[in-house]
């Protein structure tokens, strides 16, 4: 297979159909629910607060909400109330199965569960999404993260209802300098590999830079988007403001980070300083137009026509030369 990653591909245009770009609808059906955009903020402390989710869920954004110090249930029970999505994090701990419970038992339920750990492919991930569905059998599951095909069809036959895939392409990890394992620098191709057997959704975890990296992860696979830096350091995300030679910076770590864990113990995570970009809202806004544009260079007017360009890879001894399909 080819290995390359976002800063390796460039998608090739096709003949404009709609006079405006502003006519392209970047919108997504997930999980039986139609979303603005096929992007979510990472679930990571840094990244997500209640009040942010509460904003996405309002807006019309898919959010899934972290599951570091917080109470799950009271988190559910309070977007109920407010007649908002309920989209949850989950462990594969006894404590994280309790969780569950209780949430099958005052009837709050959820949404979504996205099973959050570091290595999904494994026998406490089978044994969670069987847990899930036993007690919320109306639950959308996300599992992950995993990197291999392997894993994708396994998870599936599971259970999951989606899988996400990425281990250690984000920019505050550092799974494969400390593990020698990961996705991190082939991301992408990693996504491609995987899409290739999935027959439900997949999420792409993790190595976005740049708003034109979501569309090509919608044309290697995609139906949502995971994004953690581009998301991190805004106004009003939950990281803490340092300031930095007179400079306004936000913090930004791992969920894997001893900064996270608050030990260090099983570290595969690092703090970053984000500067901050302004508002949420803004950069929302600029992301659906940029992904406007980028289907009307694909010749569509929806999202999925996104999936019909043919790409280049760049860089190697056959730069240029090849033209893939």
């Amino acid at each position: 297979m080819d290995i390359f990653d976002y800063d390796n591909i460039l998608l090739l245009p096709r003949r404009c159909r709609v006079e405006s770009r502003a006519e392209c609808d970047p919108s997504v059906d997930f999980g039986g629910r139609r979303f603005k955009l096929p992007v979510v903020p990472a679930n990571m402390r840094t990244v997500v607060d209640e009040g942010i989710a509460e904003f996405l869920a309002r807006e019309g954004y898919f959010y899934v909400m972290h599951r570091f110090d917080l109470d799950s249930v009271a988190f559910a029970t309070a977007m109920r109330e407010k007649k908002l999505l309920v989209s949850i994090s989950s462990g594969v701990k006894p404590a994280d199965h309790e969780v569950i419970d209780r949430l099958a038992a005052s009837g709050v339920g959820a949404d979504y569960v996205t099973i959050d750990v570091a290595h999904g492919h494994a026998d406490g991930v089978r044994r969670t999404i069987e847990h899930i569905k036993a007690k919320l059998p109306s639950a959308f599951v996300i599992a992950g993260n995993v990197g291999t095909p392997e894993a994708v069809i396994d998870l599936e036959n599971w259970g999951a209802d989606a899988t996400k895939v990425g281990i250690g392409p984000g920019k505050v990890c550092i799974t494969r300098l400390k593990t020698g394992f990961g996705t991190g620098g082939w991301q992408l191709s990693a996504l491609k590999w995987c899409a290739r057997v999935a027959t439900k959704p997949i999420i792409a975890d993790g190595g976005i830079r740049h708003h034109g990296d979501i569309a090509k992860s919608v044309r290697f696979g995609a139906a949502m988007v995971m994004i953690g830096s581009l998301f991190a350091g805004h106004e009003e995300s939950p990281g803490q403001t340092v300031e930095v030679d007179g400079k306004l910076y936000k913090e930004y770590y791992g969920s894997a980070s001893d900064f996270n864990k608050g030990e260090y113990k099983h570290v595969e995570g690092k703090r970053i300083l984000e500067p901050i970009k302004g508002r949420l809202p803004d950069t929302l806004r600029e992301m659906r137009e940029d992904l406007q544009s980028s289907i009307s260079y694909a010749g569509g007017r929806v999202l999925a026509d996104l999936k019909k360009v043919n790409y280049v890879i760049l860089g190697g001894e056959n730069a240029g030369e090849h033209l893939f399909m």
